[in-house]
């Protein structure tokens, strides 16, 4: 086994590519499944990135605690976000938008999703008054954007048929987060 140590396959510089849109950065990703662990390093750079930002703002709001809790959360909605969004893309654009050229595993989504979260490293700015949350919407923006190019090129397919793919995924991965936090909610209340 080799690993190619060009300055091109560096994380740091797949990471810029990813963020730039760079359409050969997700073919690389995608055809190589030794960079499924960069794709992970990745997710939990912008966990970690996101942790941060929403732990100092809970520790300007509220007190040092906080930190913890913003970073915990962070770090785990990322990473358990990624993996769900990506089995779901997966399935939703390999069984329902599927069109001809369509061929695809859970990995290659893995991977170029993993890649597609790069902007989310500046949501470690979402702690700046008013600033922070403008930062972390367009990280949001931007990371839906590249996500829309991380499954059009996994899947070989339109960009239209990843763009449904997308919002489908996301809309069930919503619905996910909203009966998990509910069923939390309510046997919370149990007790």
């Amino acid at each position: 086994m080799t690993t190619d140590a060009s300055p091109s396959s560096s994380l740091w510089n797949r990471m810029v590519r990813a963020a730039q849109l760079d359409v050969n950065l997700y073919e690389e990703v995608e055809a190589d499944a030794t960079t499924t662990g960069q794709a992970f390093t990745v997710v939990l750079i912008v966990g970690l990135a996101t942790g941060i930002g929403s732990g100092i703002g809970g520790v300007i709001v509220n007190d040092a605690l906080w930190f913890i809790w913003g970073l915990l959360i962070g770090l785990v909605t990322t990473v358990v976000g990624w993996l769900i969004w990506s089995l779901f893309a997966y399935w939703i654009g390999t069984r329902i938008f599927a069109g001809p050229e369509t061929e695809a595993t859970y990995g290659q989504l893995l991977r170029t999703l993993g890649f597609a979260h790069s902007p989310g490293c500046l949501r470690i700015f979402s702690f700046i008054p008013f600033l922070g949350g403008l930062i972390s919407f367009a990280a949001s923006v931007w990371f839906l954007v590249a996500g829309v190019i991380a499954v059009r090129q996994a899947l070989d397919f339109t960009t239209g048929r990843a763009i449904a793919t997308c919002i489908v995924g996301w809309v069930l991965y919503m619905l996910l987060v909203f009966l998990i936090t509910g069923l939390v909610i309510g046997a919370g209340a149990l007790f």
